[in-house]
């Protein structure tokens, strides 16, 4: 098999979810290679250290301004002839030969539409329609992305693979000094509740902060640390009253020590295609409150307090289960969440993407 595979997201000057998502898929894809040709295809040169070298991959850059996966990916493909493209972000070229395999993360801009502006929902929608009929195989992050697929485009459930992302958190025990560090530097206090991503109405912001504020009326002395940017559609309300701290970004490295000294994550989202601090929070002894929709209904296991996130009273409640929880309540939620953790792994996606792509379990 040949595989070509658009790499063009990994040489990003900033790395988010989708980016991070190709790269490290990719990196299993060659490290799982059963023996195939693959081609990355690049917008812009790749640091030298992003890829392995492997004598079965060759890296091509192709530099165009723009329109870069419409003109300049696609004529390469016209003129390579691959047996499989391999897109591992919603868009497919629009013209382009052979067979195609395209992953989506979510459809959140059809759920949540207010979380995008108009122009960005029309574009979604377009390349996302286009790119799941396109496509022979159609790998989503989540259970609940492939039953969105179904029910907004009419995708056929037997071309839609569930594959789970790898989660690159590893698990670890962090150290109280390197704990008492991070807190230090983000002004947190000893307990406190982290949510951690970009502050916008997808994440539920609102009902959470009022939960917040009913946990605290009623004696809660924790704090609720709201780790992130400001994203589209941000409240200043949000980040206001006592016990509230919105440090803004942290730092990669950091994280780990954020979710192992917090009382617990709390991540009542509206949707998620994907809700990977579920699993990093798992990973770094953290327990874990979360909606009990979209996927996260999928993930933690039985380790996680789950909750009705249009119910702020739910929320609420949730909150204070995890502030009195007892050390060997903390540590079995704990010890279960990182047993259910270790599923996520880029090994184990990379092995499912190969199998559906050759059709065949020899390979």
């Amino acid at each position: 098999m040949r595989l070509a595979i658009d790499a063009s997201r990994t040489t990003a000057a900033r790395i988010t979810g989708t980016e991070a998502y190709a790269r490290d898929l990719i990196r299993a894809l060659i490290a799982a290679n059963p023996g195939h040709s693959i081609d990355l295809y690049f917008r812009d040169a790749p640091a030298p250290d992003v890829f392995p070298d492997h004598p079965e991959v060759t890296q091509r850059v192709i530099p165009f301004r723009r329109a870069w996966t419409h003109v300049r990916f696609a004529a390469a493909l016209w003129q390579d002839r691959p047996d499989w493209t391999f897109v591992p972000a919603h868009t497919l070229p629009f013209v382009f030969p052979g067979r195609a395999a395209v992953t989506v993360h979510d459809l959140g801009y059809k759920v949540f539409p207010r979380a995008h502006t108009r122009l960005s929902r029309l574009y979604l929608d377009m390349t996302t329609r286009f790119s799941a009929a396109r496509a022979a195989v159609v790998f989503a992050d989540s259970r609940a992305t492939a039953a969105d697929l179904t029910r907004w485009y009419g995708t056929p459930p037997d071309k839609i693979h569930v594959v789970y992302p790898g989660v690159s958190m590893p698990e670890r025990a962090v150290p109280p000094a390197e704990i008492a560090a991070v807190r230090a530097k983000y002004g947190l206090p000893e307990r406190y509740f982290l949510f951690l991503g970009t502050l916008q109405p997808r994440k539920n912001i609102a009902r959470l902060t009022d939960a917040y504020r009913r946990y605290r009326a009623d004696g809660g002395k924790a704090a609720l640390a709201l780790v992130g940017g400001r994203g589209w559609l941000f409240e200043p309300a949000w980040t206001a009253g006592d016990g509230v701290i919105a440090p803004g970004y942290a730092d990669d490295a950091d994280k780990a020590a954020l979710y192992a000294g917090s009382v617990g994550l709390v991540l009542p989202s509206l949707y998620e295609g994907f809700g990977f601090p579920v699993i990093e929070a798992a990973r770094c002894g953290a327990p874990v409150l979360c909606s009990n929709t979209s996927s996260l209904a999928e993930l933690g296991g039985e380790s996680a307090l789950r909750v009705d996130p249009l119910d702020t009273d739910a929320i609420a409640d949730g909150l204070r289960r995890l502030d009195a929880l007892t050390p060997a309540e903390r540590a079995d939620l704990i010890q279960c969440g990182r047993a259910d953790a270790a599923r996520f792994t880029w090994e184990s996606a990379a092995r499912a993407v190969w199998l559906a792509l050759s059709g065949s379990e020899d390979c």
